[in-house]
């Protein structure tokens, strides 16, 4: 772990990313099933966003899991290799798996013949869109794909519980919960676009704040943290389209409260808690 831009701290290296996601609802099936034939099968609805697993509009620069079948040949997550300059790859070494969304290339993190997963190209506009992807030239259909200016979700450990770490990345969680006034670290996905801004599939190497940061809210069982309380809320560097929440704690804060975040007028779902005890 560092530490830098405002208070932010950030995990490091791709083995980092793949333990924090692997861990959280953005990890992959079991990669079964049988090889495509005719081509890649799948629906608009089982586009989901990667930090919470349900269907709707998405949001520039947002990881995101499609759900099928005959997606992939077999199983590829991504690894050091498949790097090019600093930017995620539009096609896993060997996979012959590519997912077109507005005609742009998405960059990759992992095939199965059940589940892709994907990151939005950072340089869409919010709008509608075709979504279609292919399989060594075996084409699926084409798909709607809405995309708005935000579409936040938070990594969820389980069904329960958001996923939060402290400053020097020890897990938030029930057996170690955090305090009161103390500053710890949820990861979310979909919060739009930052400033200085990243390109598609790059790996920021630095702090960037979201664009809109004036409008961000944080709540805990409803209630609005203040906002001299949040540290940050930018990318993670090192990784796209994982974002990050830094804030320190109400001294007030009650014992497993219900976490929400929202850019303007748009809103994680409700639900997931952070485990704390006063």
């Amino acid at each position: 772990m560092r530490r830098g831009g405002g208070g932010a701290h950030f995990f490091t290296g791709m083995s980092g990313l793949i333990l924090l996601l692997s861990a959280v609802s953005f990890a992959a099936g079991s990669g079964g099933g049988n090889p495509a034939s005719a081509g890649p099968t799948y629906t608009a609805s089982s586009l989901v966003n990667a930090a919470t697993n349900l269907p709707g509009p998405l949001a520039p620069n947002t990881i995101a899991s499609l759900y099928g079948t005959g997606l992939a040949w077999g199983t590829r997550a991504i690894t050091g290799e498949d790097l090019r300059g600093g930017y995620l790859p539009t096609r896993l070494i060997g996979s012959g798996v590519v997912v077109h969304l507005a005609r742009i290339a998405a960059p990759l993190y992992y095939v199965s013949p059940t589940q892709i997963n994907l990151l939005v190209p950072s340089s869409i506009q919010p709008g509608e869109y075709v979504l279609q992807t292919t399989l060594d030239g075996r084409a699926g259909p084409e798909v709607r794909v809405t995309l708005l200016p935000a579409a936040p979700g938070l990594f969820l450990s389980g069904a329960e519980w958001a996923v939060a770490t402290r400053p020097d990345g020890t897990v938030v969680d029930a057996q170690s919960p955090a305090r009161p006034g103390e500053v710890i670290v949820f990861y979310a996905t979909g919060l739009g676009p930052v400033t200085p801004r990243v390109a598609d599939g790059e790996l920021p190497e630095r702090a960037a704040v979201i664009v809109g940061r004036k409008q961000f809210v944080l709540r805990l069982n409803g209630v609005p943290v203040n906002d001299d309380r949040i540290l940050y809320v930018g990318v993670t560097p090192g990784f796209a389209g994982l974002y990050q929440i830094n804030v320190a704690l109400p001294e007030d804060a009650p014992d497993d409260p219900e976490v929400e975040i929202q850019v303007g007028d748009y809103g994680s779902p409700r639900g997931p808690k952070v485990a704390l005890r006063r």
